[in-house]
């Protein structure tokens, strides 16, 4: 089966109704689970970026709470989940603030983590890639908002 272009999809979905529109979404948020979270945050959280990205932050937090710290093995396994989990949130975003404030919160608590990462190349390379990341999002914002993720990136 050959699959069709988004522009073909798009002059498509033109001709159809509401109700087999509803139809098709539904059949698609069942297929899989990413395009079921990705409806539920277009649907309930799109609204309020505030409350999501707490909500992500707090997520995030969670997970680091229960890493596994016994090895670096386990710490880059979980770590790598973490950030796996990160950057499908901020894809469902498309904001780069957004973008910014997930992967601070990222790299600051990979720095709390216990063994320090700084032991660790893998994970000491992930932290420096992160933070590099954010601030190449970070400078393409508002000069304003810019000045106060700077005064944020110094202090990490």
């Amino acid at each position: 089966m050959k699959t069709a272009s988004l522009s073909e999809i798009k002059k498509d979905l033109r001709y159809k109704s509401k109700e087999e529109l509803q139809t098709l979404c539904l059949q698609l948020a069942k297929f899989k689970k990413e395009s079921k979270e990705y409806l539920t945050y277009l649907l309930f959280e799109a609204d309020n970026e505030d409350l999501f990205i707490s909500t992500v932050k707090q997520e995030i937090s969670d997970l680091f709470q229960e890493m596994n710290t016994d090895s670096f093995f386990y710490v880059k396994k979980s770590t790598r989940k973490i950030l796996r989990l990160t950057k499908k949130y901020i894809r469902f975003s498309k904001q780069k603030q957004t973008e910014v404030e997930l992967l601070l919160h990222f790299t600051s608590e990979l720095l709390n983590i216990k063994p320090n990462i700084t032991q660790n190349t893998v994970l000491k390379n992930m932290y420096l890639k992160q933070l590099e990341m954010a601030q190449k999002a970070a400078s393409k914002l508002h000069p304003d908002i810019q000045f106060e993720y700077e005064n944020r990136f110094n202090g990490t």
